[in-house]
């Protein structure tokens, strides 16, 4: 154990050694702005033809936005039910497909999509049972997506569509039940990840909980992780997913420069999860997976990690709430202010 403990000890020193020596998440250009009055939360990018992408993005005051240049010029684009609603997350395929959710409680949190580069949009989903408040919303097709809800009767709700047009409750037979007054976040709308068939979500308030399904959430598992947790600020505000790699990160947003305990990773697909060795600089509200490196960001800043959450790296101090990117490992960011950011993101590669 000792001689473990020892390999571990020096395998995590050569990664902070080799992470100092890459460049990491590059710093692009300065950060900008859309031109809306929104704190932006959802982003989401799509290719569309040679070095060409269409950038989606939401946030407060009904704010939906789209950028087929790269950032360089945004459509404001407008949901007539929903110009008084808080996006905190919008999903993607192109410029003509999309979906966008709102959070808060009861009516409204609701799911829109457009099939028409949001010329229209078409309500799809709203609930007023008490407890519904829709947190995240994934999807790894144009029809099939996930979105998490806040505890109703006492368990978390998945909501699923496989058509792209109708949603319905999961099972929640073999969901364990929630904890007193636990819930999820809604910071950054990426609370709950996809991997094929394994879905994960995480959770925060009395416990930081990773909640993860091997059948597409027919049945679930929840495990403790060490992460921030006893109040209502605190918990696993976002997670990702490659392979049998997960990280999560978090930590309490009222104490945004607070270093313990703001993220863990999984080698195991979310069996036991340990804290970085190396962690960010303070609570992060939203991290990405990409070809092997992981992105974060937060209030106070940005971290890079190359061995999957183990050590991370500073790279930035921008105020960012969310992230996303393209396959080329071009990346966009948004936040308060109606901020948003491009950059490249350098793996380990580049040495």
């Amino acid at each position: 154990m000792l001689y473990n403990s020892a390999v571990r000890i020096l395998a995590g020193i050569l990664a902070v050694i080799a992470a100092l020596s890459l460049i990491g998440f590059g710093q692009g250009t300065p950060s900008e702005k859309t031109g809306v009055d929104s704190n932006l939360r959802g982003i989401s990018v799509s290719r569309t033809g040679a070095g060409k992408y269409a950038v989606w993005a939401s946030g407060s005051n009904g704010a939906i936005l789209r950028s087929l240049d790269g950032g360089q010029s945004w459509q404001q684009l407008k949901i007539e039910s929903g110009t008084d609603l808080d996006f905190r997350d919008v999903e993607a395929f192109g410029a003509e497909t999309a979906y966008a959710m709102s959070s808060g409680d009861g009516e409204k949190s609701s799911i829109y999509k457009t099939t028409d580069g949001g010329r229209s949009w078409a309500m799809q989903y709203t609930d007023k049972r008490p407890g519904f408040f829709l947190d995240s919303l994934a999807c790894d097709t144009r029809t099939h997506c996930l979105a998490l809800s806040d505890p109703v009767e006492g368990k978390f709700l998945i909501l699923s569509t496989d058509d792209g047009a109708h949603w319905k409750d999961m099972p929640r037979n073999r969901m364990p039940a929630a904890l007193p007054t636990e819930g999820a976040f809604a910071a950054s709308g990426t609370s709950i990840a996809l991997c094929n068939k394994d879905v994960y979500f995480g959770t925060g308030g009395p416990s930081a909980r990773v909640f993860h399904s091997v059948d597409g959430g027919q049945s679930w598992t929840a495990t403790e992780t060490p992460m921030a947790s006893g109040n209502g600020t605190s918990g696993i505000f976002s997670i990702a997913c490659d392979g049998r790699h997960v990280v999560a990160v978090g930590g309490d947003y009222k104490s945004p420069d607070r270093k313990e305990r703001v993220t863990a990773y999984s080698d195991d697909r979310g069996k036991t999860w340990r804290l970085a060795d190396h962690p960010p600089s303070g609570y992060r509200s939203s991290v990405s997976i990409v070809s092997g490196t992981t992105f974060a960001v937060g209030p106070n800043g940005e971290d890079t990690s190359f061995d999957y959450g183990v050590n991370w790296k500073s790279v930035d101090t921008l105020n960012l709430n969310a992230a996303a990117f393209a396959a080329s490992r071009i990346g966009w960011a948004v936040g308060p202010g109606g901020t948003f950011k491009r950059f490249p993101m350098h793996g380990p590669e580049h040495r």
